[in-house]
Formats: structure tokens, C-alpha cells, sequence
């Protein structure tokens, strides 16, 4: 089979028809989708995963949706909305930032682990994969996982695949677990504040049992974001309120989540990075790196720093991704600890022996 560029198979067997290929003559592949999650510089002629759409089932009674790794997620997003459903871990559209015009697909956002504010309440992206179907780096189609929660057994291989960014194999199919679309939902707004106070907010608000499922910290503000049912959701707004009363919120009905989630604050240029960092750690990091000339904003309570400016942030955070470039060098994930580096060689040498799959992309 001759190998051309821009080769977008529609199927599985053509994508492990093509894998096989190119394991045997050690052909490295660019893999994309929708083109909006990460600047990618890997090697390689493109694979397109955009044609390998669609539904395969959803069944709203079991909450569980499986699908093609190039289907749309506006598309999913509007499926589930229509039942009453969402996936509840948020995901972040990245255009604002990346300045792509794709459309953001559910491979890239699996493949991604892209997860927003809700992070802190239900979990991650990789949380709520129940099981994929994939090709490996030799052509071998492969599955693990269950479509409920329960038939998860053994090595749970989808987990290790959410985050991996294409460079292990090739998402074919993924069940994703659903939840029900909370029908109401309020802030908790407290301007004029620095981190090292929203820090605290966010500690006595996760501390409850009110299940708080946004705290984030852009433009001087803090926010404390609260979900559910309106008799209740008027119960933990009052009890947050008198908790907090010495902090003055104030209620809002409408508030930035969606921007918020989208990083919308540091669209435009300039270097982005992404921050990951123990919350206690937050106030003085970002007090550190605004002395490198840039600003910070806070989500996921404190353990998600974003930070939009010059300078190389990895002598104060190991922990940065380096999401948007705008003329900063340097690779754009963060080099690992040495025996998790082992350990990431190891797997990449078990999925893709031929080193095909994306290389470059985590060094680049």
C-alpha cells in the first residue's frame, strides 16, 4: 500500500491497515482530529481521524454513550443536552486560546484528558471512560474496558490512554459514562480579592459538604460555583453565604464559566502555559511568576495555575505545559522525573515499537 499525506482512513480496519504499514516500514504519522487541543509539531505525514465519526450508540437510561473518536463534540454536547444529559467533566474548547477554526472532536478531547472547572467536584475526562476500542502502533485492534461501570476489570488500559496525547495508539471508539444536566446553578462572586484570599475561600468552601463544582480565581476576582436542584441549591448557596459573609459575596445568576473554562481571559498572544500545582502553593507561585513580567489566573480551587507571559515558568513549576507558543522555545510538556520517564519510555516501546505514533509531540 503506498502511503500518501492528509490520509483520513474511515474505519477501523483502514486505520489498522495503515498503522500496520507503517510500523513495517517505519513510517511516522501526525495524528489530528479537529486541530483545536494542542499545537502539534510531531513528525510525520497526517493521519486525519476526522472521517472515523459517529454516533454508535447512547442510552440515556444507562447513561452511556460510545462513539467515534472524530465525531464532533458540539454535535455530542447537543445529543445529551436533548435528554437531559452531559458529560460532566466539562471539557474546555481551546480555540479562544489556540486560534483554531476545527471543530474540537471527543478523540482529541479523551486524548487530551481536557477536563474543566467541574474537574474538582466529579472527576476528569479519564474518570468517566468506561472502555475503548484502538489500534496499537503495529496495526493490532485491541479493546479494554466495559460499556457500564461495573465490567471495569483488570488493567484499565482506557485510563492510560486519556492524556497520552496519540502518542500510544489510536483511539477507534470510547464509551463515556453521562450524567444528568444540573438544572440550576449559582455564583458565589468575591471582587477585589488576591490569591493567597481566594485560596482560603476555596478551603472553606470545599471543606462543606455543598458540593461546590467551580472555584477559580481571573481578573482580581474569586468564584465559588454551585450546581443541583433549586430547593436545595438555595440551602447550600445560603449556608456558603454565611460562611463566607466575612468575605462579602456576592450572588450572581449568570457568571463566566463558560470563558472561564475556555481560558478566554489570555485569548489572543503571548506564551500560555499550564500550571499544575498543589493548591497551598498557588498564592506564592503566582506571585513569583508575575515578577517574570506576566499574570496568572486560578481554577480547579487552586490546583490549576494558567499563566500568560514571558519567561520559562519550569524553575518554579516542573508541573508546566506550555499550551500556546507566540515565540517561546523550549519543549512543550515538562520533562519527567527520571524513573517515570523509564516508565513512559517502557510503555511507548510496548504500544508503538516503531516509535510512529506522534513522535516528537511530548519532546517538541
Amino acid at each position: 500500500m503506498s502511503v500518501a499525506l492528509d490520509l483520513a482512513p474511515a474505519t477501523e480496519a483502514e486505520v489498522a491497515e495503515v498503522l500496520a504499514d507503517c510500523h513495517a516500514r517505519r513510517t511516522p504519522l501526525r495524528l489530528t482530529g479537529g486541530g483545536t487541543r494542542v499545537e502539534n509539531r510531531a513528525a510525520g505525514e497526517t493521519l486525519s481521524l476526522s472521517r472515523l465519526s459517529g454516533v454508535v450508540t447512547y442510552s440515556p437510561g444507562e447513561m452511556t454513550l460510545i462513539a467515534r473518536p472524530g465525531t464532533p463534540l458540539p454535535e455530542i454536547e447537543r445529543m445529551l443536552a436533548a435528554e437531559g444529559q452531559a458529560l460532566a467533566f466539562e471539557p474546555p474548547d481551546m480555540r479562544p486560546v489556540l486560534g483554531g477554526n476545527g471543530t474540537p472532536t471527543l478523540g482529541g478531547t479523551v486524548a487530551a484528558n481536557a477536563s474543566g472547572p467541574r474537574r474538582l467536584l466529579v472527576g476528569a475526562c479519564r474518570d468517566h471512560l468506561l472502555g475503548v476500542r484502538f489500534v496499537d502502533g503495529r496495526g493490532r485492534i485491541l479493546k479494554n474496558g466495559g460499556r457500564v461501570m461495573k465490567n471495569v476489570t483488570g488493567l484499565d488500559l482506557s485510563k492510560l490512554l486519556a492524556g497520552s496525547h496519540g502518542t500510544l495508539a489510536v483511539l477507534t471508539e470510547v464509551v463515556l459514562k453521562t450524567l444528568p444536566l444540573l438544572p440550576a446553578r449559582t455564583t458565589l462572586a468575591f471582587p477585589g480579592v488576591t490569591e493567597d484570599i481566594a485560596l482560603r475561600i476555596f478551603t472553606t468552601a470545599l471543606s462543606t459538604p455543598y458540593e461546590v463544582s467551580g472555584a477559580a480565581h481571573v481578573g482580581g476576582a474569586a468564584y465559588l460555583r454551585i450546581e443541583g436542584l433549586d430547593g436545595q441549591l438555595a440551602y447550600r448557596r445560603d449556608r456558603l453565604l454565611a460562611l463566607l459573609a466575612d468575605h462579602r459575596p456576592e450572588v450572581m445568576d449568570e457568571a463566566p464559566w463558560q470563558a472561564i473554562r475556555d481560558v478566554a481571559h489570555f485569548a489572543g498572544g503571548g506564551p500560555l502555559w499550564r500550571i499544575l500545582c498543589k493548591p497551598s502553593d498557588a498564592p506564592g507561585l503566582c506571585d513569583r511568576l508575575r515578577r517574570m513580567g506576566g499574570d496568572c489566573s486560578l481554577d480547579w480551587g487552586g490546583g490549576l495555575i494558567w499563566y500568560h507571559g514571558p519567561g520559562n515558568p519550569r524553575a518554579l513549576a516542573p508541573y508546566a505545559t506550555l499550551v500556546r507558543r507566540e515565540g517561546a522555545e523550549g519543549p512543550a510538556f515538562p520533562p519527567l522525573p527520571p524513573a517515570v520517564a523509564r516508565l513512559q519510555d517502557g510503555l511507548r516501546r510496548s504500544f508503538d515499537p516503531a516509535g510512529i505514533l506522534n513522535p516528537g509531540l511530548m519532546d517538541a
